[in-house]
């Protein structure tokens, strides 16, 4: 057989064969087994990393299977790692016990890895908070102004960079979300902590809460202490109006105290109950909050039609 033959005979290699050859290749010198110990967790992390269920559920996982997406690290001046995505997984695989995590070593600049790490939680997490989301916002939009900053032409990805609505306009289009929506997600950075846990927590809603992120610290502790006091949020015409004199520098104690007092057209009275006092009289098929409520309305309801069959009777 000639050698022209033998050529004839190898099998032929597409495109697509290569580049796959090469990302496997890749992908192999690239995943490294890494200490735990040496790996630090990113600056001002803005995702909360809790453990919960689902951290504990993760942690049985690892324990049986391992660490089956490698996280995505890069090497520290100092020789240690730093986490740019997995903080989660780092925290199961510890809890789990192990030692070692399967990582991708990536050579990133600062704002790369910011960049990164905002969107590989962003796609990656089922629930991500408000206030999460906020932080996360801010440190991107920031990140994409610096690298724009460094560019002759102020531009990123071939488009200009010019105010901060730009770069989030940019970054939203990365989330399907307005510049505009994106922006109010990083106002609620100036929020005072309290209130931006109420947030989280869906006690204040949230077009409200970024027009209260517009009050100094000492007026939004002073709405604080009059929510907690009076159980009541601010509307969103109650929040603008703060906002309103805030900027005119006539928002005080007494005004916010005034406006909160104000009843707002969907506000309806809570009815509070101490619920021990009625614990010992629920009968005992009564179990859930939803069976003592309905038991307590159909006790109202035989008082009511007793009340009414003595005043018939009365008439007679």
């Amino acid at each position: 057989m000639t050698e022209k033959d033998k050529r004839m005979e190898l099998p032929k290699i597409t495109l697509d064969d290569m580049f796959t050859i090469q990302g496997e290749r890749d992908a192999k010198e690239t995943i490294v087994a890494l200490p735990l110990s040496e790996i630090d967790d990113f600056p001002n992390h803005p995702y909360k990393v809790k453990d919960d269920e689902k951290m504990q559920e993760m942690s049985e996982s690892i324990k049986q299977y391992g660490v089956t997406q490698p996280v995505i690290v890069r090497k520290k001046d100092n020789g240690r790692y730093e986490m740019i995505s997995g903080h989660r997984r780092k925290r199961a695989s510890i809890l789990a016990g192990k030692e070692n995590i399967n990582a991708i070593v990536k050579n990133l600049t600062d704002e790369e890895a910011v960049i990164l790490m905002v969107d590989s939680n962003e796609s990656q997490r089922d629930e991500i908070l408000p206030s999460e989301k906020a932080f996360a916002y801010k440190m991107k939009n920031e990140a994409l102004k610096r690298q724009a900053g460094r560019k002759g032409n102020d531009e990123i990805n071939g488009r200009p960079v010019v105010t901060d609505l730009k770069t989030a306009d940019i970054l939203g289009k990365d989330n399907e979300e307005s510049g505009r929506q994106v922006l109010r997600y990083i106002r609620l950075t100036e929020l005072i902590p309290e209130i931006l846990d109420m947030v989280d927590e869906k006690k204040i809603a949230f077009r409200p809460a970024v027009e209260i992120s517009y009050l100094s610290e000492e007026n939004q502790y002073v709405l604080l202490d009059v929510m907690q006091f009076s159980d009541i949020t601010p509307s969103l015409a109650q929040a603008i109006h703060m906002k309103k004199l805030e900027q005119e520098n006539k928002l005080d104690t007494e005004k916010i105290e005034d406006l909160m007092s104000q009843e707002k057209p969907n506000q309806v009275e809570k009815l509070k109950f101490n619920a021990e006092r009625f614990e010992s009289e629920f009968p005992k098929n009564i179990r859930t909050n939803q069976e003592k409520e309905d038991f307590l309305f159909m006790c109202v309801q035989e008082h009511n039609q007793r009340e009414r069959a003595k005043k018939r009777a009365m008439e007679r």
